[in-house]
């Protein structure tokens, strides 16, 4: 008897195991992974309309690449007016917007714009994460947008456009690079993941603070990787240095000396002088209108 009722309790241990893991496949295929590719990542950059042709120039002369044709546009659900146009290099892209007008509520704060597939899908997905849709999805000349705020107070829109687009990949995938507190990092991190479907790369609890401007401490860096791209998120006490902290995204380059040569002569001016830590050569770039950014070579 005994053998028997052990028999039939494996029996029906194995079939209740097999059906946890198709339902759990099940979840799984269930949920909607809305990101498209890195390419479709990009920096949303805000300048005054007299900077917007030197930003233009400096910006592609420094990397590379081409800029959509420039055009005057409403972009946000209220009343305004800005120009617009796409800088597509292959170490990342540019959004640039030169408002005319006061820049509405919601706008201006966001860090980056993600291709979506769906709108309602991805702002239920993100909602399901733990975002705070601050800006509810509007039409644009092109699609819908929305802006979503992650916890830590990271702001981010997702948009998605009526006819697809289709960009080349990027030679070098750029790093949006985000700095929170320790008190909200865990929930940040674990937010966007389930959103993005992304992973952990990287967790690393002392990471030299020379990094982010300070010889002297130690901080915490997590690399991340998900359909939508690298982020590197800095987990500091906010005690930084300038200008760190205030650049969004990180570009890497082939040849670091020669990018900031070009970078010099078509008027940016280089802040942070070229440094090495983990691996690579990294700077501090201001560009024409006042965008700062993080540009670096890996080291062979």
């Amino acid at each position: 008897m005994n053998s028997r009722r052990t028999f039939k309790v494996q029996v029906l241990l194995y079939c209740w195991m097999g059906a946890a893991v198709v339902w759990s496949q099940g979840a799984l295929e269930g949920q909607s992974n809305v990101g498209v590719a890195p390419q479709y990542d990009t920096t949303h950059v805000y300048v005054a309309p007299n900077d917007v042709d030197a930003f233009v120039k400096c910006f592609l002369a420094t990397f590379g690449g081409k800029s959509t044709k420039q055009v005057v546009v409403t972009v946000t659900p209220t009343p305004s007016k800005t120009t617009s146009q796409l800088l597509q290099t292959p170490s990342g892209t540019v959004s640039l917007f030169g408002f005319s007008t006061p820049i509405p509520f919601g706008f201006g704060g966001e860090r980056n714009g993600y291709l979506v597939t769906d709108i309602k899908t991805a702002i239920s997905e993100a909602r399901k994460a733990g975002a705070d849709v601050i800006v509810q999805p509007f039409p644009d000349p092109i699609g819908m947008d929305a802006v979503v705020q992650w916890p830590g107070g990271v702001n981010l829109q997702l948009y998605w456009h009526t006819t697809p687009p289709s960009y080349a990949p990027f030679a070098h995938v750029p790093e949006n690079r985000v700095y929170v507190s320790p008190d909200r990092a865990d929930a940040f991190v674990h937010a966007f993941l389930k959103f993005s479907h992304g992973r952990i790369i990287k967790d690393d609890s002392n990471a030299p603070g020379s990094e982010i401007g300070s010889s002297t401490t130690t901080y915490r860096r997590l690399q991340l990787e998900s359909i939508f791209g690298k982020m590197v998120v800095f987990v500091t006490n906010g005690q930084l240095n300038w200008p760190f902290g205030r650049e969004n995204t990180g570009y890497e380059v082939d040849d670091l000396n020669a990018v900031l040569e070009r970078a010099k002569e078509n008027g940016a001016i280089v802040l942070v002088q070229p440094f090495e830590e983990a691996g690579r050569s990294s700077a501090m770039v201001q560009f024409p209108g006042g965008y700062i950014a993080e540009i670096h070579a890996v080291k062979p």
